[in-house]
C-alpha cells in the first residue's frame, strides 16, 4: 500500500493522533474567534468520531465511551461557534445532538440557553440554566442567566416594560434589553388592503400592543440631498445583505418573513396565527424557498423607517438614519385616522395605542403625515406609497368636498396665503353652515392644522382673532381624538404652559393631565414615571 493510500484509509477510518490533532486545532481556532475555520475541523472531527464509533461497535465499550465524550464536546463547541456567527437553527441541532450523548452536559446546556435565550425562548432557556445550575461547575454567571431569563419572561407575559430609569439617566449606559410582547392582537382580513392586526380587547391609550425585535436593522448619518441619496443606496443593499443572511441562517426567521406580503394578490395571502409570532411557540422547519426576488419585494412592501412621522426614536440612534424590518409591526395597515404609534429602542420596535381602541377595531398608523394635510394631499402622498386611502376620514371629506363649493374655494384661498385667522375663523363659521359636528369637527381640524398652529403661536393673531376662534385646548383635544396623539399637538400644550408660567400664571391639574394623557399617546405607558415623562416633554 503507498504512503498516500495509507493516509487517506487512516483519515477515512479516523487514527487516534488524527483526531486529537483536529480537536486541538479546532479548539485552537475557536479560543482565537476564528468561528468559520473551527466549524470545518470540529465538523471533519465529528464526522471521523462518528465514524470510529461505528466500527468500534460492539468491540471496545472504553474507546466508544471515550470517543463519545469527545464528540459531546466537539459538537457543543461547534453548537457555540455556530451561534457566534448567529446560525440559531443549526447551533441547536448540534446542542440536541450533544445532550443525547450526555443530557446533563454542563457546556453544552450553557451554550442551549445562550441560543434559546437570542431567540426570545425565554422559559424554554430558563430550564435549561436551571439544569446547568446543578453542575459543579456552574458559577454565578448561570445564576445571572436565570434572573435574566426570569425577567425578560415576566415582560413577555405581562407586558410590563418600564424605560423611565433609562430616560431618567440621559440614554446613558446600554440599551435596555427588551423581551418580545404580542398584546390583546389577532390577524384578520382587512377591508384596508390585505391583511392587518385587529385588537382582541379594548385598548386603552398608552397601552402597549407588542415589542418585537428586528429581524435586520441598518443605521448611518445621511448629508445632502446627492450624498444622502447614494448613502440611502448603500445602506439599502447592506441591509437587504443583512436580512438575507438572517433567514438564511434560521428556520423561523424564515418562516415569518415568508409570511409577508410581496404587495401582490394580496387577497390570496393566507392568514397566519398569531401564535406564529410568538417565540415560544413550537414552529415547524420553513420549507419554502424564499428566493431573492420574492425577498426584494417582500422589503419594499414591509421594511420601516425608524424617525417616521408615527414614529419615535429613542437613546443614541436618534442620531442615525435608521430602515429594518419587523415582521408583526409590517402587518399595521395606514389609516389617515391613526390609532398606534412605534417607539424605537435599540433594535426593537415598540408599539402601543397613540388613543383608544375598541375590540375588533383595526390598528393602524399613518405611514404619511395626515396632520395638516388636506384630502387631495393625502390622495398624493397615498398614491406615492402605492395605494388609495378609503378611510372614513378620507371618505367624509370626499363628500363633504364633492357637495360644498365653499372648501374648494377655502382651498384656494389657503394656497394663495389667506390669513391664518381668518382661515381658522373661516372653518369654524363654515362647519356651523355644513352641519359639521361631534368627532367629525376634529377631522377637519386635523386637516387645516397648519393655520390653526399659526394662529396660537402668534401673539398678533391672537390679540385679533383669539374670541373668534376656539381655544388652543379645546382644538388639540378634538385632532387627538380623531387622529391620535400627535408629537406637534403635544408640544403646542407644553409651549403653552411654558409661556404660562414665564408670564408668572400656574399651570393648573387640568392642563398637567391633558399633556401628561398625550404624551402617554406620544411615547406609551413604558414610560411610567412622571418624571420620566416630563423630562421627555422638557419640563424637568
Amino acid at each position: 500500500m503507498g504512503g498516500e493510500q495509507f493516509e487517506q484509509q487512516e483519515e477515512t477510518q479516523g487514527s487516534p493522533e488524527l483526531l486529537q490533532s483536529l480537536r486541538s486545532k479546532a479548539t485552537e481556532l475557536l479560543l482565537r474567534e476564528e468561528w468559520e475555520e473551527s466549524i470545518q475541523l470540529y465538523t471533519k472531527f465529528i464526522d471521523l468520531s462518528r465514524i470510529q464509533i461505528t466500527n468500534l461497535a460492539g468491540s471496545d465499550p472504553d474507546s466508544i465511551h471515550k470517543l463519545k465524550k469527545s464528540l459531546c464536546l466537539a459538537l457543543c463547541n461547534r453548537a457555540e461557534a455556530k451561534a457566534r456567527l448567529h446560525h440559531s437553527s443549526e447551533a441547536m441541532r448540534d446542542c440536541e445532538q450533544a445532550l443525547e450523548i450526555e443530557n446533563t452536559h454542563f457546556k453544552t446546556l450553557l451554550c442551549k440557553g445562550k441560543v434559546l435565550l437570542g431567540l426570545s425562548k425565554y422559559s424554554s432557556a430558563l430550564e435549561c440554566f436551571k439544569t446547568a445550575l446543578l453542575d459543579p461547575q456552574a458559577s454565578e454567571s448561570v445564576t445571572e442567566y436565570m434572573e435574566k431569563c426570569k425577567k425578560l419572561e415576566f415582560q413577555a407575559k405581562t407586558g410590563a416594560f418600564d424605560l423611565s430609569d433609562w430616560i431618567l439617566s440621559g440614554f446613558r449606559g446600554i440599551t435596555p434589553e427588551l423581551a418580545e410582547f404580542i398584546g390583546s392582537v389577532e390577524i384578520k382580513k382587512s377591508e384596508a388592503s390585505g391583511r392587518g392586526l385587529f385588537a382582541t380587547k379594548n385598548i386603552v391609550v398608552g397601552a402597549l400592543i407588542l415589542v418585537t425585535k428586528g429581524v435586520a436593522t441598518e443605521r448611518g448619518i445621511i448629508g445632502s440631498e446627492e450624498s444622502g441619496e447614494k448613502a440611502q443606496m448603500v445602506m439599502w443593499k447592506n441591509f437587504v445583505e443583512e436580512v438575507t443572511k438572517s433567514v438564511r441562517r434560521c428556520d423561523r426567521t424564515r418562516r415569518l418573513v415568508s409570511s409577508l406580503s410581496t404587495g401582490e394578490e394580496e387577497e390570496k395571502l393566507e392568514i397566519p396565527d398569531i401564535s406564529l409570532f410568538r417565540p415560544e411557540e413550537a414552529s415547524e422547519t420553513c420549507r419554502e424557498d424564499l428566493d431573492m426576488e420574492k425577498l426584494l419585494s417582500i422589503l419594499d412592501v414591509n421594511s420601516l423607517v425608524e424617525d417616521a412621522v408615527s414614529a419615535k426614536v429613542l437613546g443614541k440612534n436618534k442620531e442615525y438614519y435608521g430602515v429594518g424590518l419587523w415582521t408583526l409591526a409590517s402587518f399595521m395597515n395606514h389609516s389617515c385616522l391613526p390609532n398606534a404609534r412605534r417607539l424605537h429602542v435599540g433594535d426593537y420596535a415598540v408599539v402601543h395605542a397613540s388613543r383608544d381602541i375598541k375590540a375588533g377595531e383595526e390598528i393602524t398608523s399613518a405611514y404619511f403625515d395626515v396632520l395638516s394635510s388636506p384630502l387631495e394631499k393625502r390622495k398624493e402622498m397615498a398614491e406615492s406609497w402605492g395605494f388609495s386611502c378609503g378611510c372614513s376620514r378620507c371618505r367624509f371629506e370626499s363628500v363633504l368636498s364633492a357637495t360644498n363649493e365653499e372648501i374648494r374655494e377655502f382651498e384656494m384661498g389657503l394656497e394663495r396665503g389667506i390669513d391664518a385667522g381668518n382661515a381658522v375663523y373661516t372653518v369654524e363659521e363654515g362647519m356651523k353652515r355644513w352641519k359639521v359636528k361631534g368627532k367629525d369637527k376634529g377631522l377637519l381640524r386635523a386637516s387645516y392644522w397648519g393655520v390653526y398652529e399659526e394662529v396660537y403661536n402668534s401673539e398678533r393673531l391672537m390679540r385679533r382673532w383669539g374670541r373668534k376662534v376656539p381655544t388652543m385646548e379645546v382644538v388639540v383635544d378634538s385632532v387627538s381624538d380623531v387622529i391620535g396623539s400627535d408629537e406637534r399637538l403635544l408640544k403646542m400644550l407644553v409651549e403653552g404652559m411654558k409661556q404660562k408660567k414665564n408670564g408668572g400664571c400656574s399651570s393648573n391639574i387640568a392642563e398637567m393631565e391633558r399633556i401628561m394623557k398625550l404624551g402617554k399617546g406620544v411615547y406609551g405607558k413604558v414610560v411610567s414615571k412622571k418624571k420620566a415623562m416630563k423630562t421627555l416633554l422638557g419640563l424637568e
